[in-house]
């Protein structure tokens, strides 16, 4: 009578270990990856081979530098990602239906918006399925922690992501606009490098994207600027302004943030300053709301409308009757 041998069970790779080489892989390195998922790179490698012990096969091509995915390495990654994927729609529909728990939404966003509209989103959520962990932070975190998973949606002002699977959706834009203390003539002045020898330049740090918007822009109009003082944050920056000790380039949404120096400062349009009679062209930035796709059910949906809903229909309003402008000096419809 023949012996039959029962095989071993079949050995799966834990969701660990899964999101560990959808890191790497996203990242496009090692040592990116061990920062995104806070862990020693010796701890991502021991990962890595342990998922190739338990696949019996080669994920990694190590000859180059970085190392690249193999193609058994990029079958792995694409089905990895949806399995990834379906496992928080099986926890959130599981929730949902037990109602165990309300569902925590970590939402990251940057500081001014944080400040500004943060207060409406926790109150329009409140008492939904849905409990909000409010963070805020400068756009280039909070698009690092999106990826890594540590937040869930985050609202920047990146346009695009590097990542897979991560969507993003404009909720609004608005201009840079000049603060000058509240004395300050301004009729003789025509351009910013003229202002500056009156008035010296307060700006954001080169560290923010803010900062490197207004770089760029002065820049572009040829204007070269001493750099004295700098921050990262508005406060700081506009309490030099309000004491009359320079000017400075800034956003309404950044101005209604700290809005006790408003009695103080006086804001004007970049259109107002001008080179050879030319005005100087309009800077704006836009903010985008971002997601993991197929995430989150409704929520992400829900969200954008509110958002969107919020700052052109009430606070886009309440900025420009406290900033003395027209409405479409604050707010800028798509359709522009």
């Amino acid at each position: 009578m023949a012996i039959v041998k029962e095989s071993a069970p079949e050995q799966f790779p834990d969701w660990g270990l899964l999101a560990s080489w959808v890191a790497v892989v996203e990242a496009g390195s090692i040592s990116d990856a061990a920062s995104r998922l806070a862990i020693s790179q010796a701890g991502v490698s021991l990962r890595i081979k342990a998922l190739e012990s338990i696949l019996d096969t080669s994920l990694l091509d190590r000859t180059t530098r970085p190392a690249r995915p193999t193609a058994a390495g990029q079958r792995l990654f694409e089905h990895a990602t949806v399995l990834l994927q379906g496992s928080y729609q099986m926890v959130e529909s599981v929730r949902n239906v037990t109602r165990a728990k309300r569902v925590v939404v970590r939402l990251g966003c940057v500081d001014s918006f944080a400040a500004t509209i943060g207060p409406i989103i926790i109150k329009a959520l409140s008492g939904t399925s849905h409990q909000i962990r409010l963070w805020s932070g400068i756009t280039p975190t909070l698009d690092a922690q999106l990826e890594a998973r540590q937040v869930d949606m985050a609202v920047t002002t990146t346009s695009f992501s590097n990542a897979a699977g991560i969507r993003r959706q404009k909720l609004f834009t608005e201009p840079y606009v000049a603060v000058l203390p509240k004395s300050f003539e301004i009729d003789r002045i025509t351009t910013l490098a003229e202002l500056s020898r009156h008035l010296q330049f307060i700006r954001y740090s080169s560290r923010s994207v803010i900062g490197q918007h207004v770089d760029a822009y002065l820049a572009s109009h040829g204007e070269d600027i001493d750099r004295t003082c700098e921050f990262d944050a508005t406060d700081p920056m506009l309490s030099l302004v309000a004491a009359g000790l320079g000017f400075a380039l800034t956003t309404p949404l950044c101005l209604w943030q700290s809005r006790h120096y408003l009695p103080e400062i006086r804001v004007v349009p970049l259109t107002m300053f001008s080179r050879q009679g030319r005005p100087y062209h309009p800077l704006s930035r836009s903010f985008f709301l971002a997601h993991r796709e197929n995430e989150l059910g409704h929520l992400p949906a829900d969200l954008y409308d509110l958002l969107k809903r919020a700052f052109e229909k009430q606070v886009s309003r309440d900025i420009a009757k406290a900033l003395a402008l027209r409405p479409e000096e604050v707010y800028i419809p798509d359709e522009q």
